[in-house]
Parts: C-alpha cells; structure tokens; sequence
C-alpha cells in the first residue's frame, strides 16, 4: 500500500511538473509573443515615419520640380510672349521705312502728300493714330495739327506698308509764295525723325501768320498706294 501511495505521489509530483512546464512553456511563448508585437511596431513606426517623411520629402521635391516646370514655362509663356510682343509692341523708326510721295488729284482744293510707313523689323508691330510732321520752308519750319480723327490704333504687320496723309494749301495766288523744302517724320511715340525731301507742290500760299496752314491725318487715313 504503501509502494501505490509513492507511486501516485511520484504520478502526482511529475504532473505537476509537466503542468508546470507547460504553463511556463506557453508563458515563455506568450511573453515570446509579447515583445514580439512592439518589436514588429517598433521599426513598424521609424518606417512610417520614415516613409511619410520621404513621402513629404519625394512630394516636396515633386512640387518644387513641378514649381520650377511651371515658372519656366510661364517664362518661356512671357518669352513668347515678349517675341510676341513685337506684336504689341510700338513700332520703332529703326524698324520702319519711311517714303513720302506727291498724292494730290487735280482739281482738289488742297494739296496731299502720302507718307507710307513699311515694317521692315523683324514681326510685327503696333502704332498709335498720329505721327509728328513738320514741313521745312525758306521761312523756318511748320508743325502739323492733326486733324482730331481717332480711329485708335493699329497693327502693322511685317512686311506690310501703312500711310498717312499731309494736306497743304496750294498756291494759286500767282505770287512766288513760301518755298517748301523738305518733310521731317516722326513715327508715333517715337523721339528718333527722318527727313525726306519735300514732294508736292515747290511752294504754300503767304499766310498772315495765324497758325501753320499744314494739317496730318491718322495713321491709315491716305490711300494704299504701291
């Protein structure tokens, strides 16, 4: 009886044993397990982190890159823009040339002189409605007065010619009158004149002195001669 109780009490204390391992075994593997959730998070957060950071960084560069795209091609816009603007910019006198030619008709009360403006720049570009004219004499100089149209301005093209009319009085008066000798151009908004020689009629009537007797018209307002 004795041997029986040994025996169950050795049974007894080896369960016991074997409970115990295994609950240290699945302690061992939860404690195991345990760290092994913050181990995976651990590096899990640095990446994220990480990524997010790249992510900002990869975004940041890809902005600042589509930034710098953006603006060049809005300079490269304005660039173009600019060569276009040849196309709203004012015309120059280097760019322009300037001929004047005898356009009186008979039978008109007064006389007329066509100024043409030919672009020969490299695009296009724009004038405003009235260049400046003064007509020299053997008596000194007379400006011009416009003749108040204003039909704004315009676009002359490359290549492409524009005129304007110069009217004066004609002498008919029989006397030897004031002798015209030569015509002075300025193009509109420019400060740079040419001089050509003067091609109507060889002399204006005497005035009294009230004001010029020389009147321009806007640009465009003389026929499209050759």
């Amino acid at each position: 009886m004795r041997f029986h109780k040994l025996t169950f009490a050795a049974v007894a204390v080896a369960a016991g044993l074997t409970l115990t391992a295994c609950q240290n075994g699945e302690d061992g593997a939860a404690q195991g397990s345990a760290p092994a959730t913050p181990a995976a998070s651990t590096p899990s957060t640095p990446s994220s982190s990480g990524g997010g950071s790249s992510a900002g960084s990869a975004n940041q560069g890809s902005g600042q890159g589509s930034a710098g795209t953006s603006s060049n091609g809005k300079g490269t816009a304005a660039g173009a823009g600019s060569g276009g603007s040849a196309k709203g910019g004012k015309c120059r006198t280097d760019d322009l040339e300037i001929t004047a030619s005898d356009s009186t008709v008979g039978g008109d009360a007064e006389g007329t002189v066509a100024v043409q403006l030919k672009n020969r720049g490299s695009g296009d570009c724009t004038l405003s409605e009235y260049a400046g004219v003064d007509v020299k004499t053997s008596a000194g100089s007379l400006s011009a007065k416009r003749t108040g149209e204003h039909p704004g301005p315009a676009v002359l093209k490359k290549g492409t010619s524009v005129y304007f009319g110069v009217n004066y009085p004609l002498n008919t008066s029989g006397g030897s009158g004031v002798r015209l000798t030569g015509l002075v151009v300025t193009p509109p908004d420019e400060t740079k004149s040419v001089t050509l020689a003067w091609p109507g009629a060889a002399t204006l009537p005497v005035t009294d002195g009230s004001g010029s007797p020389i009147k321009v018209g806007p640009i465009g307002s003389a026929g499209q001669g050759g």
